[in-house]
């Protein structure tokens, strides 16, 4: 399961504050209902109902210094709300993100939301691209510079500034460790792999070393992790495919002990071929440490000497997997 960094803003609990009274309306094109909803992270704070041509009018209710969601049951939007404020929000309901916009009393702080998500949105387009660990945690800290600058305006809300900065500085120092941490494994390449010596499935203790001379592809993963489990059938299609070839699928645990018995059961319940293997000390085990490992799935690719080609392969589900093995078994 990945540790990812959050950078799309939709509720940021500002802590305990008394409530005071506000004003709200909204405009909504192609809504797809006559409701907008609403919410903190208590549960819903108000519901609007829309005329017959999609306008909610004013309605006064109170509320404290928070982040709240507002959606109409499929699109969702950010808004920061308090006391005083009288807002009026448009958006078409079609493209929530990139059409809603905010007037009246509270827009300077509300239109910076929209724009961060909008940022945050094209974002996440532009990483689905980037394959480097180190470029992308680079474009990460990159976005939340913009959004710290953005935020020294004066003139906006002191509760909704100090919280936003806050969180901002909490993610890019998330991200400075993980460019630190990519920078060292991206140092890992073509030099010998860290090893190990784990209980195998079928019995005994298996080292990496018994695999030399051939390519080894290691999958780090838990039985309790979702996405690990929606990799294997796709790594079982590949094990299939590149059957007898210079290849060994190897299969790493990192369960706690107390799932030891859960772990053996599902490789024979799911048939997971290749080799499997239970490291010793789960997250702490010392393979794991080595290729500073702290979300799974993790694959890993060792080349016949046993030296590291990549310490963050792609995964079974990725074409690029396939691509890169017809590359090295030309």
């Amino acid at each position: 399961m990945k540790k990812n960094v959050s950078i799309l803003f939709l509720l940021l609990c500002v802590g305990v504050f008394a409530q005071g009274e506000m004003k709200f309306s909204a405009k909504v094109e192609n809504r797809r209902n006559d409701s907008l909803v609403i919410k903190s992270q208590a549960g819903v704070v108000k519901v609007l109902k829309s005329d017959a041509k999609g306008n909610f009018k004013s309605v006064t209710f109170a509320v404290k210094p928070d982040f709240y969601q507002i959606t109409d049951g499929a699109g969702v939007a950010v808004l920061y709300l308090r006391e005083g404020i009288d807002l009026n929000m448009k958006m078409d309901a079609k493209n929530v993100i990139e059409t809603v916009a905010f007037t009246g009393k509270g827009e300077k702080e509300n239109n910076l939301l929209a724009t961060f998500n909008r940022n945050n949105k094209a974002f996440g387009l532009k990483a689905e691209t980037v394959k480097d660990p180190l470029v992308l945690n680079k474009l990460i800290d990159e976005l939340l510079a913009g959004m710290e600058k953005q935020l020294e305006d004066p003139t906006l809300d002191k509760g909704f500034q100090s919280i936003i900065s806050q969180q901002v500085k909490a993610q890019r120092q998330q991200v400075a460790g993980e460019i630190e941490k990519a920078g060292k494994t991206a140092k890992m390449v073509g030099q010998p792999s860290p090893s190990f010596a784990y209980e195998n499935h079928k019995g005994g203790i298996t080292k990496l070393e018994d695999l030399k001379g051939k390519y080894v592809y290691i999958d780090v993963w838990a039985t309790w992790c979702g996405p690990c489990r929606a990799e294997i059938p796709h790594l079982q299609k590949v094990e299939e495919d590149y059957h007898g070839k210079k290849i060994a699928f190897v299969s790493i645990s990192i369960d706690e002990m107390k799932n030891h018995d859960k772990w053996k059961k599902m490789v024979d319940e799911k048939q997971m071929g290749g080799i499997q293997l239970f490291a010793d000390n789960n997250w702490g085990s010392a393979f794991v440490q080595a290729f500073g490992i702290n979300s799974i799935p993790r694959f890993l690719l060792i080349d016949p000497d046993g030296n590291v080609l990549s310490a963050d392969a792609p995964r079974p589900s990725n074409p690029a997997l396939r691509a890169e093995f017809d590359k090295l078994l030309k």
